[in-house]
């Protein structure tokens, strides 16, 4: 099993930024990529950034230029750095993490963007 546990989400104005970040514990071993996705009620959940064990990375297209995501192998965390943020950014921010190729999910945080 692997647990994934959030922190970091609150309330920005527009044109701020938030710092996300997730650690993940348990059965590590095996960890393909670990990455960010957000959902609102209006819309599935939709990808914000991932990276791979090989540090690769690739961002949905309504946040590139704005949000980092960087691995932390030897803490076992990932960290979303979310920049010029906007009220449609406005979503529940859930940590991924794949192993073996099947995902976890952590408990979502909430981020809330104000105009």
């Amino acid at each position: 099993q692997v647990q994934l546990v959030e922190s970091g989400g609150g309330l920005v104005q527009a044109g701020g930024s938030l710092r996300l970040s997730c650690a993940v514990s348990g059965s590590i071993f095996g960890l393909n990529a670990m990455g960010w996705y957000r959902q609102t009620p209006e819309k599935q959940r939709e990808l914000v950034a991932v990276i791979t064990s090989g540090g690769t990375t690739n961002y949905g297209d309504s946040v590139k230029g704005r949000f980092t995501i960087a691995g932390d192998n030897a803490k076992n965390t990932v960290a979303l750095q979310m920049n010029s943020l906007k009220p449609e950014d406005t979503a529940v921010y859930y940590c991924d993490a794949v192993r073996f190729g099947l995902p976890y999910w952590g408990q979502g945080t909430q981020v809330t963007v104000s105009s």
